[in-house]
């Protein structure tokens, strides 16, 4: 295998060079092909790398915004080196990957032997799929899409997020301003809205549902299980494959997916570069 490394900051140029890699586990590629037709619609500074052994692409690594840890697609090992050579020889100082569980801790054990710096894993989370959702039936309230005049609920709740699972430097306004109008938000509603659910944009016939929350005063009551129920089912009825990732660290937010339907995939880490 004779890997070559080609970077861009142009999300574009990387959609269209390796459409045929990314398209062939739509997935497990599923959040790099996300990310990238969003930086496409919406431009932000990027820097992107692709991997090809000959004329086929063998990996992608994606960072966006600059401050934020490279996500990785799956790669062999003999692949992972040259990619850590190349961004390290480029002088770029990322702060962490996230990628499938072997990519991933390959990756930062090459990368601390090349930075002389420690690593340290800080999140495991779980892809899971779902082909027919089990509803829960004793919850009440009610499925709604989230509206405008929710703005200031939903702009709290997104940062609570972010800070829950350890970004902090995300704009919250800007992801609700967003989303909101494109009905990527919904809501469970039981005297007030009680909980949290987004869904991606479809990329290759799979939508991701995600920014699950619920406010630590309405949980134990299903809510959440009852709102992403309800955003699953949804997303199915439309023709969609249905995934989500999970912190595996947060053993009632895994049960609460499996008893809805949902059957794990793959397995990710997060990897924190000091």
């Amino acid at each position: 295998m004779a890997v070559e490394v080609s970077f861009s900051d142009d999300a574009g140029w990387v959609l269209n060079k390796a459409k045929v890699f990314l398209r062939s586990k739509p997935v497990h590629h599923n959040l790099i092909l996300t990310l990238l037709h969003a930086r496409v619609a919406h431009f932000e500074p990027g820097r992107y790398w692709i991997a090809t052994d000959g004329n086929a692409v063998v990996g992608v690594v994606f960072q966006s915004p600059l401050s934020f840890r490279a996500v990785v697609t799956p790669m062999a090992p003999e692949v992972v080196l040259p990619v850590v050579d190349a961004i390290s020889d480029a002088g770029v100082k990322l702060p962490g990957v996230v990628g499938d569980a072997a990519t991933a801790a390959y990756f930062a054990g090459q990368w601390a032997e090349r930075q002389k710096s420690a690593v340290a894993p800080f999140m495991g989370q779980r892809l899971y799929g779902v082909d027919k959702v089990e509803t829960p039936t004793t919850v009440e309230g009610r499925f709604r899409k989230a509206v405008p005049d929710d703005r200031e609920r939903l702009v709290d709740w997104v940062h609570r997020f972010y800070t829950d699972i350890g970004v902090g430097e995300i704009d919250a306004a800007v992801i609700v301003d967003s989303r909101v109008p494109a009905g990527q938000i919904w809501l469970w509603e039981s005297a007030g809205p009680v909980s949290m659910a987004a869904r991606t944009v479809p990329v290759e016939g799979v939508m991701r549902v995600q920014l699950v929350y619920t406010p630590p005063e309405s949980r134990n009551k299903g809510y959440a299980s009852a709102c992403v129920a309800s955003l699953s089912k949804q997303i199915l009825s439309e023709g969609y494959r249905c995934i989500l990732y999970t912190d595996l660290g947060n053993p009632t937010s895994n049960s609460v997916y499996r008893r809805i339907g949902y059957r794990a995939i793959a397995e990710a880490i997060q990897y924190r570069f000091e």
